[in-house]
């Protein structure tokens, strides 16, 4: 009975010092954490619920502090009639479409020998890097609107149009250009982690599947692949949907303005830029951004229920 109390003595020391230094180690992200993300979000929702504008302290708004939020959902027209089918159309095609596209990517060099995959690899993963200045360079001298434009060159060249178009000022043609700019651009570092966790699933488990019955690589890559790298589907997921809903100063390159012409291009990120930096409206700007987040909530807890761990 003597010897057992020290001894246990010392174990509850040994763990509260491990308690500790675990702790410690963890301190400069919890700061870093809650410097960056925490007081950032917790001042803006306090924003969104005043009148600021920089020059003034910010004051209670009116509706009990809702004011912002009924104006955004009520009143501001540009955001209902042109904002939000924007950001929907060019989210749900850039989102799922460049995560789909990723993994496609990511499954085929995943099948070739390591020396073609890395330099592939890099290739693909280049644009999400220069992805500005590559769209200030490139793509707008592809489709400037007059007859330097690599593609209006080419169409009046072989008589397809009579006159220049106008395609990065145009409603009809910016968004879609938008679009197919940014699923150029999606081989973020999401697609690295699928890649990677394409070549860390265990090649055992095909050879067991195709003896209990399995026929063809779709089945493979549904019933083995998926299951067995959730964890990056899942980062790849969140990145897209952060990516699609962020990615707004495509628009504001390619165009060379904010708002874009005619808000044709104009995103939610865009608005929040538009009234927070151009207009100095502190107050709307946060209410839009606290709307964003929400937003992105929402399709993160939706990726996270299909890719996530079961308990």
């Amino acid at each position: 009975m003597d010897n057992t109390m020290p001894k246990n003595a010392s174990l509850q020391k040994e763990l509260n010092r491990d308690k500790y230094s675990t702790l410690l180690l963890l301190l400069p992200y919890i700061l870093l954490f809650t410097t960056f993300i925490i007081v950032p979000v917790l001042v803006a929702v306090g924003l969104s619920f005043t009148y600021f504008d920089l020059i003034r302290p910010p004051r209670f708004a009116d509706l009990m502090g809702f004011y912002n939020y009924v104006a955004l959902l009520t009143q501001d027209e540009n955001f209902l009639k042109f904002v939000i089918p924007n950001t929907l159309k060019y989210a749900i095609l850039v989102g799922p479409g460049g995560y789909i596209l990723s993994f496609i990517m990511a499954w085929m060099l995943s099948q070739i020998q390591a020396r073609p995959r890395k330099w592939i690899s890099l290739a693909l993963y280049t644009p999400s890097m220069l992805g500005g200045i590559l769209i200030a360079v490139v793509w707008r001298t592809l489709f400037n609107g007059d007859n330097s434009g690599y593609i209006n060159a080419l169409l009046l060249r072989y008589g397809l149009i009579d006159e220049a178009i106008q395609f990065l000022q145009s409603p009809e043609y910016l968004l879609n250009i938008m679009i197919f700019v940014a699923l150029w651009g999606s081989m973020g570092i999401g697609f690295l982690a699928m890649l990677a966790g394409l070549l860390n699933v265990d090649k055992t488990l095909y050879e067991a599947a195709y003896v209990d019955g399995i026929k063809n690589r779709f089945q493979e890559i549904i019933y083995i692949t998926i299951p067995q790298m959730k964890p990056q589907m899942l980062f790849g997921a969140v990145m897209a949907i952060v990516g699609a809903f962020n990615s707004g100063q495509i628009g504001v390159a390619l165009s060379g303005s904010n708002p874009t012409p005619q808000y044709s291009g104009q995103l939610i990120i865009n608005h929040i830029e538009d009234y927070g930096f151009l207009r100095y409206e502190m107050g709307y700007a946060a209410a839009i951004s606290v709307m964003l987040l929400i937003i992105i909530l929402v399709f993160s807890k939706v990726a996270y229920t299909l890719f996530g761990e079961k308990d």
